[in-house]
């Protein structure tokens, strides 16, 4: 058996699930599937293994596995702890950073102009993803954490240093966030981060990452570098969390949503070719590149009708993955106008 045109099984002729599915081979249109895997190997070998399930078990048992492959990469924990002195704008930023802005008085804002100093963790899941979790932290006790990003108005204390010490001795990624950043002014931005670096090296920090951001305008200053900083250090199974549940501050990041997205779509529609639609959980953000991508498949709806037959699966698949891609595209062109409209540019996009 082999993996011809991106099909998700082994060629047995023996095997009559394989007969059935075996124009799949031949289609041209299920070749993106191997190309992504040959990008990404953790992929490749889901892929592996759902050849090996339509070969022994049949199309239902193969589409089944890839909706729960689909569900267990959406549930992907991901737990950034957020700490730091009182009054350093941890709300705001753990606000911001799930697309809360300062207006939103619901339950899943976290407080902010609150002087009391976190007594205790307190959890704030993304609105949308909520395997996403930022927490309110009084220490970093807690080895549960992915990374740490360590918040100060000002300059960084004593306590922010014994704190990354702290984490350093796990082993844990910590990024320093200088926040309020767009109410200083004064030195080149270069020069002040280079400084604060210095200081903290000093204090036996070691190689410290420091960041410039202002929670009401992350589209400005260092936040986009922090969200690529992110993104490459994490684990690559992580990433995709983070991408989705990250605000939308850049052109960039609406085409790397897209790109995430567009990973799943070519699940969904392998599956839509082996008889069975496959859910993905509600995404309800408005700016969000998946809320199209979900309506059309929300609640096991098929976009084409399958006859059980080998042809009526290939144009399943097609047409399938065409028209989620299709829905994706457009979603993504109306993030860029809205968001390019919020900043008051006038570029076409």
């Amino acid at each position: 058996g082999c993996l011809r045109g991106g099909t998700l099984y082994n060629v047995n002729p023996n095997n009559s699930a394989a007969k059935k599915f075996n124009f799949l081979a031949e289609y041209p249109s299920c070749s993106c599937i191997t190309r992504r895997a040959m990008e990404d190997p953790f992929e490749n070998d889901q892929i592996e293994q759902f050849k090996v399930e339509l070969q022994t078990n049949g199309p239902a048992a193969a589409a089944a596995k890839i909706g729960a492959y689909l569900e267990e990469q959406d549930k992907i924990p991901l737990n950034i702890g957020i700490t730091g002195e009182s009054g350093s704008g941890k709300s705001t930023f753990v606000n911001a950073f799930r697309g809360l802005d300062k207006k939103d008085k619901s339950a899943a804002a976290a407080p902010t102009g609150c002087t009391e100093t976190t007594k205790e963790v307190k959890p704030y899941p993304h609105p949308q993803y909520p395997n996403v979790t930022l927490w309110d932290l009084p220490g970093v006790q807690f080895v549960r954490f992915d990374f740490f990003i360590i918040i100060s108005a000002t300059r960084f204390t004593e306590n922010d240093v014994k704190l990354a010490k702290e984490i350093q001795k796990m082993e844990k990624k910590f990024y320093f966030v200088r926040s309020k950043i767009d109410r200083t002014c004064g030195m080149k931005k270069k020069l002040r981060v280079s400084s604060m670096q210095k200081s903290l090296e000093k204090l036996e920090v070691k190689s410290p990452k420091v960041f410039l951001v202002s929670s009401h305008h992350f589209h400005l200053y260092d936040f986009c570098l922090l969200q690529e900083t992110l993104e490459r250090e994490l684990p690559a199974h992580k990433r995709a969390a983070l991408l989705l549940a990250l605000p939308i501050v850049n052109f960039e990041i609406i085409k790397k949503k897209k790109e995430a997205l567009q990973s799943k779509i070519k699940f969904l529609a392998a599956s839509s070719a082996v008889g069975a639609a496959v859910p993905v959980p509600g995404l309800s953000c408005a700016l969000d590149l998946a809320m199209l991508v979900t309506t059309a498949i929300k609640g096991r709806v098929q976009i084409i009708p399958l006859f059980g037959l080998p042809a009526a699966a290939a144009l399943s698949f097609a047409s399938t993955y065409r028209a989620l891609s299709t829905f994706l595209n457009m979603l993504a062109e109306d993030a860029q106008r809205v968001f390019t409209k919020s900043l008051g540019l006038h570029t076409s996009v």
